[in-house]
């Protein structure tokens, strides 16, 4: 089997001056889930390369068993150092597609073209399509064959207003996550801040929040396996 793994190359917080990214747990935990279960991973972004790291998901007290292991991966280190531009990808020759979050899918993926079409490709074709955290935002634009969003009627969740608040960026993100997925039509749905909380509806799994990442991968492979 073969994954497509999706990461922002937006590394600016809005107007703060500060750096965002990708969120370093989010990408680490999902990954070794993918490839403990013998998938093949290839990694993505808008721009190629490196993707730019939330600084914030790179301080001690955001460190898990998963960081820590990538920190000692010097292969699954060059992957992320040299993802392939999305421009590039085949939808055709992968499986299923996922994105990790950190805030800055917020700003280019959500507005992606080529990240809109690809997703649209997979639902279609019945692949699954996983999101978590800010991810779940790049299914904005995104439209199910029928022209109508790919998220209405649909279970999902997505980082919370409350836990946006709780990080203080309400005012500062283009949109909320929660809110738009609302606007869409979604039966949006979440649990307390920073617990783990995954939905699947179909071939659609979304994670809330970055602990809910590693379970988030787990309900994908799930469906890989059927």
């Amino acid at each position: 089997m073969k994954l497509l793994m999706v990461l922002t190359s937006h590394d600016r917080l809005g107007e703060t001056g500060k750096k965002t990214g990708f969120w370093l747990e989010e990408f680490a935990a999902s990954y070794y889930v993918f490839r403990d279960a013998g998938v093949n991973v290839v990694l993505a972004s808008p721009a190629g390369g490196q993707p730019p790291l939330d600084p914030v998901s790179d301080e001690p007290d955001a460190q898990t068993t998963d960081t820590d292991r990538f920190r000692g991966d010097l292969p699954a280190q060059q992957a992320l150092a040299h993802t392939q531009k999305l421009e590039t990808i085949d939808s055709t020759q992968f499986d299923a597609v996922f994105y990790p979050g950190g805030h800055g899918p917020l700003w280019d993926l959500a507005e992606d073209r080529v990240s809109i079409d690809l997703i649209e490709n997979f639902f279609a074709n019945g692949k699954p399509v996983g999101a978590v955290c800010h991810a779940p935002g790049v299914l904005r634009h995104v439209k199910k064959p029928d022209g109508t969003p790919l998220v209405a009627g649909k279970r999902v969740t997505g980082f919370s207003n409350t836990e946006e608040e709780a990080v203080g960026l309400t005012d500062v993100v283009p949109f909320l996550v929660e809110d738009v997925l609302k606007s869409l039509g979604a039966e949006y749905e979440k649990t307390d801040n920073w617990g783990v909380y995954t939905l699947t509806d179909g071939h659609l799994v979304t994670g809330q929040n970055p602990a809910s990442s590693a379970a988030a991968a787990e309900e994908l492979l799930k469906l890989l396996h059927r």
